[in-house]
């Protein structure tokens, strides 16, 4: 029996992870963290400071902020507990953190948990070594009007990964509200739209002389990031301390 701490369990995606592990016999929610604790019904305890949560378990999974980042590492390294960071927006100081923790412990970090968006990374960076240099590349996600960070996360990982797969490293321009000039050869535009309850949609357009090319992947529920969180956890459940990604469960 896996034995799973949700940080951010009072959030939508955290009773969203709820749900989904009731669909898994083999694990079990033993303790939530959520900053709104107390008004929690769920069947186990539910923690407003994770250095209060005493409970032993095998894997925590982070739903939350950037800014706990640290703190999540730092409660999972002491307790030797493996790690799945699921919070999207973070930056190179929470980065730095994964890298560091990565060395005690087992963690799983991925831009976007859906197994989904880590295939059509793998089919754009295919797309781009064949085609890039004669086509132009743009980048357009759209979210719900309640998403904080703009781009997402997962468009610039998109971006990254088209980049490594191109002969020239490409610039990346950002919305070309400000600009008044021509498009250059080597440039990826990268555009958010916000608005509605929209999960979360990426198109990778390669768009060349008569032809576009056009690779699209759309979530239409928390579902998808939800069951890919939960298929992480198992997976690192008996690895060994290092950090791995969705491209390990691919491979």
């Amino acid at each position: 029996m896996l034995k799973l701490i949700i940080n951010g369990v009072n959030g939508r995606l955290g009773n969203t992870l709820v749900q989904v592990a009731k669909e898994h016999e083999d694990i079990e929610i033993v303790a939530g963290i959520d900053i709104s604790a107390k008004n929690s019904s769920h069947p186990f305890p539910v923690y407003e400071n994770i250095n209060l949560c005493d409970t032993k378990a095998d894997v925590l999974i982070d739903f939350s902020r950037p800014e706990a980042t640290e703190s999540v590492l730092a409660y999972c390294v002491k307790n030797k507990i493996g790690a799945v960071i699921a919070t999207t927006g973070l930056g190179d100081k929470e980065k730095q953190f994964i890298n560091e923790a990565s060395i005690h412990i087992p963690v799983f970090f991925t831009a976007n948990m859906s197994l989904g968006v880590n295939l059509i990374m793998s089919l754009a960076k295919q797309a781009a070594a064949i085609l890039g240099e004669d086509f132009d590349i743009e980048i357009v996600e759209k979210h719900h009007n309640h998403k904080v960070d703009s781009p997402s996360g997962t468009a610039l990982v998109l971006a990254d990964a088209i980049n490594e797969s191109l002969a020239t490293k490409h610039e990346y321009v950002f919305g070309r509200h400000d600009k008044d000039s021509r498009r250059t050869k080597n440039e990826i535009g990268i555009h958010a739209i916000r608005g509605g309850t929209v999960v979360g949609e990426h198109d990778i357009m390669f768009l060349g002389n008569d032809e576009v090319i056009q690779i699209t992947h759309a979530a239409h529920s928390k579902n998808v990031f939800a069951v890919g969180a939960i298929r992480a956890a198992k997976f690192i459940s008996d690895k060994q301390n290092g950090l791995y990604s969705m491209s390990d469960i691919l491979a």
